[in-house]
């Protein structure tokens, strides 16, 4: 399984970017390979966040969209998983807080890749980042 990160079908739907083209790519070699895709509720949030902070609504849904088609499976947040991210948080200083909810729930499902462009991921030993 490989966990799909929020910057995933930000750059699909966004505006031209070079991590655009990068991206589906590496999306392509994971379909063709037969690979799971799955994310979990945080990265739903993380797109309404951003896009309601830069003032774009209107690219909500199309992000949601196109997340909902990649994805095999969304991951459900709990208490435990929040408690175990606060852990994670604490122990790996500069780590995102949205990176830790994200860690838990991939180590909750014994996750080991990640499809992210954002390196904060590439300070939890035993997690593989998948961006090129």
């Amino acid at each position: 399984m490989v966990f799909l990160d929020a910057n995933v079908p930000m750059y699909l739907v966004g505006a031209d970017h070079p991590n655009r083209a990068t991206c589906a790519a590496i999306l392509q070699k994971l379909a063709l390979e037969g690979r799971k895709l799955v994310t979990d509720a945080e990265v739903y949030q993380e797109i309404l966040h951003r896009y309601v902070a830069i003032r774009r609504p209107e690219a909500i849904q199309p992000a949601f969209d196109i997340l909902s088609q990649l994805v095999d499976e969304v991951f459900p947040l709990s208490l435990e998983l929040v408690h175990v991210a606060r852990g994670i948080v604490l122990g790996y200083p500069g780590l995102s807080a949205r990176d830790a909810v994200h860690i838990a729930t991939m180590q909750s499902k014994s996750i080991s890749e990640v499809l992210s462009f954002d390196d904060g991921f590439d300070r939890m030993p035993g997690l593989t980042r998948i961006f090129e």
